[in-house]
């Protein structure tokens, strides 16, 4: 019986992860990309005031969607990281100016170290500027966990990953995306916490109940045959 229990739970267990990574991979595929105030372009690592390839993927869609005229701004996010002196969005600041936005169209978040931070305090920015819309900008596999993020913000945001990610091979994109389920089903055991241990205690109390009758009926069955 309990090897069973074990059984069942492992299985919901991998049906619930696999569910999600689906998700993911499916919400990687969409572009929503419409008319809105400012694009939110996702920081990225920075060295020495030279932005990552990554970040600079993500820059350069920002850039092409400003250039395209679905923005007329772009909030570049990211804190200072270890071992440099100035923020990774002061350094995206700088790339895109020299890709010819002005600076007025460039607002810099620079106190974030993660997504969720990044969002929140671009919510903030925006709220200062009375902006409304926002594009969210990342690499197509870290759009679903974007996204929920910016909804929790109380960004009303669309989603446009990147046209190109230096994410390519099967080498890079499955650790990339098994990091992505990690954390996104980590948050949203988190902000559901409260929801899913009422679903966990009426699981087992369930399946108390379901052993206890079995075992019930087991001693019926031997007392009626003794």
């Amino acid at each position: 019986m309990k090897k069973k229990i074990l059984i069942s739970a492992i299985s919901v267990i991998i049906v619930y992860i696999f569910i999600n990574t689906i998700s993911i991979y499916s919400f990687s595929l969409k572009d929503q990309k419409r008319k809105a105030d400012v694009a939110i372009i996702l920081g990225a690592s920075t060295s020495n005031g030279t932005v990552s390839p990554v970040y600079q993927e993500r820059l350069n869609h920002g850039i092409d969607l400003y250039r395209e005229g679905y923005v007329d701004k772009l909030i570049v996010t990211g804190g200072i990281g270890e071992g440099n002196d100035q923020s990774d969005a002061y350094a995206a600041k700088q790339y895109a100016i020299s890709q010819g936005i002005p600076a007025t169209d460039i607002l810099a978040e620079d106190t974030s170290t993660i997504t969720q931070e990044n969002l929140e305090n671009s919510k903030t920015i925006m709220d200062q500027n009375e902006y409304s819309t926002a594009i969210i900008v990342s690499d197509p596999l870290h759009m679903r966990r974007a996204m929920l993020l910016a909804k929790d913000a109380g960004i009303n945001a669309y989603s446009s990953p990147t046209q190109t990610s230096k994410y390519v091979s099967l080498k890079t994109q499955i650790p990339f995306l098994a990091r992505e389920v990690f954390f996104y089903i980590g948050y949203k055991w988190w902000e559901f916490r409260f929801i899913y241990v009422i679903i966990f205690l009426v699981i087992l109390f369930a399946l108390i109940i379901f052993k206890s009758q079995s075992e019930f009926m087991e001693r019926n069955n031997v007392s009626r045959e003794t």
